[in-house]
């Protein structure tokens, strides 16, 4: 999980995207990156093989949210031992 999102670019998109007002993102809103679209697109597919997004295709456009249950878990691993 962590080392999907050692790349900055990855981190960017999934930053962008947990951050989205409405809970996920459309990639046409999320490209904006500094890397071509096929990069971007190569980034969010492995952010999806690490289990960190889930994605829909609406029409042309494809939707990217945060997988369920993600965030909890980084931030248990993050957190501190209890003693």
């Amino acid at each position: 999980m962590f080392k999907a999102l050692g790349d900055p670019v990855r981190l960017r998109l999934f930053s962008n995207i947990a951050s989205a007002r409405e809970g996920e993102a459309c990639v046409c809103d999320i490209q904006d990156v500094g890397v071509s679209q096929p990069t971007v697109s190569h980034h969010l597919k492995k952010l999806r093989e690490a289990g960190l997004l889930e994605s829909e295709r609406r029409g042309s456009w494809v939707y990217y949210r945060v997988a369920p249950g993600v965030l909890a878990v980084m931030a248990q691993l993050l957190s501190p031992a209890a003693t």
